[in-house]
């Protein structure tokens, strides 16, 4: 007898980024804005020593601490890490050195990258200065890079009063994750039923509760699941929210609402979209039906629920999903 072929597992690339504002003490402004102005500043710590990069706080004492100083441009290697395979968003698109670097008057040191030709010709003790940015905006970056430097300690750290014309308040930090998502072997199976506009879930052979989206296995019992159980297509609100803050990028005007959805048959609630009620009569309870979209990569999926007409289930039908 010919075995049946184990469907292929879906893979797809997943990015997940967040544009992370925050605004800067007098500190850290101060340190952002003198990197626009080719100047770099640390902090005088407690115990005497210049902590570049500076921080507001003492890391001994956690005193607050504002005595900024100028130090050099050229500074020391003090270790480093061969990056042989740059990566999206890092300062060089060319093989290069990590390196921690303590600039001429600081006791600490600053990481960043070193541009040479290869691992060969970067070195702990080396000497390095600073490459500066063309275009300077006042963040980390208009330190374009290191690179090698033959001269001498150039300078002692100076007073310097942090005073700028224009000065940078604040910064945006784009935190981003790119990587492969496989939503594994049950969850392959859900996506691929959704095409034939069709919601799967698994029964656990345990408890006998239908979970969608199937997860592959019982979160109560902890058992494998494998038995697929068709279920809805409709369905009944148990909860749900009014969302008033429109999203980025997402073209659904506000207010709507956002549910919690038991499908007929299953014994777990997945969320969605409510539309085509007013969303201020959305209602625990609220029988609903999904509204299929096709994307132009031919993926399908219920854009969405609409209310079905039926009267509203009881609630001792679905207290326990609540």
């Amino acid at each position: 007898m010919a075995s049946t072929p184990t469907p292929e597992v879906l893979r797809a690339p997943l990015v997940v980024e967040f544009p992370f504002t925050r605004s800067l003490g007098p500190v850290q402004s101060a340190f952002l804005t003198g990197l626009r102005e080719r100047t770099v500043l640390g902090v005088k710590a407690g115990d005497g020593r210049t902590l570049v990069p500076p921080v507001e706080y003492d890391p001994v004492t956690a005193e607050e601490i504002r005595d900024l100083v100028e130090v050099s441009a050229t500074g020391t290697v003090t270790t480093w890490a061969w990056n042989h395979e740059p990566r999206r968003g890092q300062p060089l698109d060319t093989p290069f050195a990590w390196v921690l670097v303590k600039l001429d008057g600081a006791d600490t040191a600053l990481l960043h990258a070193l541009d040479v030709p290869g691992p060969d010709d970067v070195r702990s003790g080396m000497r390095v200065r600073i490459r500066w940015a063309a275009e300077r905006v006042g963040a980390i970056t208009d330190i374009a890079c290191f690179e090698a430097y033959e001269g001498e300690q150039e300078r002692q750290p100076v007073p310097h009063d942090g005073e700028f014309a224009e000065p940078v308040t604040g910064i945006v930090a784009e935190a981003r994750l790119d990587y492969t998502y496989s939503p594994g072997r049950a969850q392959t199976a859900y996506i691929n039923a959704l095409a034939d506009r069709r919601t799967v879930g698994e029964r656990c052979p345990s408890c006998r509760k239908v979970y969608v989206p199937p997860r592959g296995a019982c979160p109560t019992c902890g058992v494998a699941t494998t038995e697929r159980v068709e279920v809805g297509p409709r369905g009944t609100v148990t909860t749900y929210c009014i969302v008033n803050i429109k999203a980025k990028n997402l073209d659904i005007e506000v207010p709507y609402v956002y549910a919690h959805i038991a499908l007929d048959g299953a014994d777990l609630a997945l969320h969605a979209r409510i539309a085509g009620i007013p969303y201020d009569q959305v209602r625990m309870g609220l029988r609903v039906e999904p509204v299929w979209s096709d994307s132009a990569t031919g993926a399908r999926y219920p854009d969405h629920y609409r209310p079905t007409g039926e009267p509203d289930a009881d609630y001792d039908t679905y207290k326990e999903l609540v």
